[in-house]
């Protein structure tokens, strides 16, 4: 069974995505040792919105062993990150997490990040289960999702003295087509979910080349530049 950790949210450009991660030999003591029979720690992650317009639905946060990944760039998605890129479903990605045996600990954001905003949720990681993902959706878009795909959590942050930095850029899924329109997107300023038009998807997943004013989205509000949020991981106490 995954485990599924208490959640806070923070208030504008605070939060920080914070994990911890495992110096060899330094258990002694911790409580949470012999996690699921392996030695184990819990980190805790921040995930900051630097977007000026986009909503973050609730980003789904994993720890899981090496090779586990949620989509391959260049390769269809699959359905469940798809749902989450049109639509900002969690549930069937967190079906399928349930479900895989690379999965150690998964957390749901308890709501939306705004813009400037920040959450913050911790997961148990062990030693050999000891990397991070991350999905959420960009309301205000077909099917965008700012990602984290398989980032190593670094040993040194188990002493508790440092922090680690990283930032996600968005993905395009590929499922749907980029038509701009509201009458396909969820977000502001439209309100169109689990409308989906899939003539002229790409099929595959790629890095998003934002808005480009084509439908009744307006770049000047909507439009962002990669990275899209800042991660930092630290230990958590």
């Amino acid at each position: 069974m995954k485990t599924r950790t208490n959640i806070t949210t923070a208030g504008v450009a605070s939060l920080s995505l914070v994990l911890a991660a495992l110096i060899p030999g330094a258990f002694a003591g911790d409580p949470h040792d012999n996690l699921y029979g392996r030695p184990g720690y819990r980190v805790v992650v921040t995930i900051t919105n630097l977007t000026k317009g986009q909503i973050f639905s609730p980003p789904v946060v994993v720890s899981h062993r090496p090779g586990f990944r949620l989509f391959e760039p260049g390769q269809p998605a699959s359905d469940e990150l798809a749902g989450l890129a049109e639509d900002g479903m969690t549930g069937p990605l967190t079906d399928l997490l349930d479900g895989s045996p690379d999965v150690i600990s998964y957390n749901v954001a308890g709501g939306a990040i705004m813009p400037g905003q920040s959450a913050t949720l911790e997961l148990d990681v062990t030693r050999s289960w000891s990397e991070l993902s991350l999905a959420g959706m960009l309301v205000s878009t077909n099917d965008a999702f700012l990602a984290l795909n398989g980032e190593s959590i670094p040993p040194y942050l188990r002493s508790g003295k440092y922090a680690h930095t990283l930032y996600a850029r968005a993905y395009d899924a590929g499922s749907e087509a980029n038509t701009e329109s509201c009458d396909h997107i969820p977000g502001p300023p439209c309100g169109s979910p689990r409308v989906r038009v899939t003539d002229g998807a790409e099929g595959y997943v790629y890095v998003h080349s934002g808005i480009h004013g084509v439908g009744g989205v307006d770049p000047s509000v909507w439009d962002w530049n990669n990275p899209v949020a800042l991660i930092t991981i630290e230990q958590a106490h």
